[in-house]
């Protein structure tokens, strides 16, 4: 026992390191680090109250995740994702968002979800109206993850956190980041509505074409930037 009465400390770290990662995570996810940005440890030590140990174990976990690279002798850095990534973020947002919409019930209470939803719309509609097109793009991502938690599954949920995460950092492609997520939120509006009237089916292909669309348009911005570096 005294063995594990040892490890009560690490055990207490690590803890405290998810917490980190989880607020560098939401950072990620609301656009406030761009991809390629350097994490600078004291900074982020001295805002959040942490120890260089606990950030450093934060920031393994994040690049367990796909969010973070360690360049050696540099320091650590917001992953540039590559066009890559985006095909394989949108076959696993089709297999995740899509199949939970399918599975929902014609006798699901969804009552108290359908509402925490309505809300984020109300948000990204807000964000239109100022235009901080930020904002908008966290709410679309709100939105989608909100869709996936109707699941009930609380690790296809820590799993669409993770994915999406990943997602913010794709949008970064975009140059005029209004032309890309306006239009989704009509059609945001319209997959809910489809959810809302219990036409799961129909919500789940429009979420499908969305997804397509979406994928599409971030390829060819992938694609149009690689022909532009030298």
């Amino acid at each position: 026992m005294s063995a594990l009465e040892d490890d009560r400390a690490l055990l207490d770290r690590t803890s405290t390191a998810e917490k980190v990662a989880d607020i560098l995570r939401v950072r990620i996810i609301e656009g406030g680090f761009a991809p390629g940005t350097q994490l600078g440890e004291r900074l982020i030590e001295n805002a959040l109250g942490v120890s260089r140990n606990t950030l450093r174990e934060a920031f393994r976990l994040l690049t367990h995740e796909g969010l973070l690279v360690h360049q050696l002798n540099r320091g650590v850095f917001v992953r540039v994702p590559s066009v890559e990534d985006v095909a394989d973020i949108y076959a696993v947002r089709r297999l995740v968002e899509c199949a939970a919409v399918r599975r929902l019930g014609s006798d699901d209470d969804l009552g108290v979800e359908l509402d925490r939803i309505a809300e984020t719309l109300h948000a990204a509609e807000r964000a239109e109206r100022e235009e901080d097109w930020l904002d908008l793009g966290t709410a679309n991502i709100r939105f989608h993850q909100e869709i996936v938690a109707l699941s009930g599954s609380p690790r296809v949920d820590a799993l669409m956190r993770r994915v999406l995460a990943e997602l913010r950092l794709v949008f970064h492609v975009m140059a005029d980041p209004q032309r890309f997520h306006e239009p989704y939120l009509s059609r945001n509006r319209e997959i809910f509505d489809l959810i809302k009237s219990r036409d799961h089916r129909g919500a789940a292909r429009e979420l499908e074409r969305y997804l397509d669309d979406a994928e599409r348009e971030l390829t060819e911005a992938y694609t149009a930037k690689r022909a532009r570096t030298p």
